[in-house]
């Protein structure tokens, strides 16, 4: 049986800041209307239908339009930093690359705007890019599920970019 909450539960009026901070208004590569049905990304494949980017074959005469994550891509601009320190991190960093395919790969099936833009080392961090801010809070909550340790994550408005840092 479902409960819910009363609404006048203390917690019931207070904002949700993961979702406020991240809203389509504050996302310079979201969409301000919606997109004529269908439209074919050039680049990756991706079909805009009902609203949302999915995987897809398009008919031959649908409208042509970069999605976000591969503007966000060619651009070089993040939605989420995730980086990787300690020495557990350098020791097992095949393993973690493998970890972060393999939630990437989840994600993307199901939301094709979901993914990994890079996989860097930045001296002895691992530093991975990605084209949604979600992906980056999921592969780090996949990382202190899988290997505990350390798991920070925050929402720079300055930047627009949610920075995940998890360390063991």
């Amino acid at each position: 049986m479902r409960r819910n909450r009363s609404k006048t539960h203390p917690a019931a009026s207070q904002p949700r800041s993961d979702r406020q901070a991240h809203s389509q208004e504050h996302d310079s590569y979201g969409l301000r209307g919606k997109l004529p049905d269908p439209t074919v990304c050039p680049t990756c494949g991706a079909m805009y239908r009902d609203g949302r980017w999915i995987w897809g074959s398009a008919p031959a005469d649908a409208q042509r339009t970069e999605c976000p994550a591969c503007r966000r891509s060619a651009d070089d601009y993040p939605a989420g930093i995730v980086t990787l320190r300690g020495a557990f991190a350098a020791e097992h960093r095949e393993e973690i690359r493998s970890l972060l395919r393999h939630v990437e790969e989840r994600e993307r099936k199901e939301h094709a705007l979901k993914r990994i833009m890079a996989i860097r080392e930045d001296g002895d961090a691992l530093v991975v890019t990605t084209t949604d801010w979600r992906l980056a809070r999921g592969i780090g909550e996949a990382l202190h599920h899988a290997y505990q340790g350390e798991l920070d994550q925050r929402f720079s408005e300055a930047e627009n970019v949610t920075r995940v840092d998890w360390e063991r």
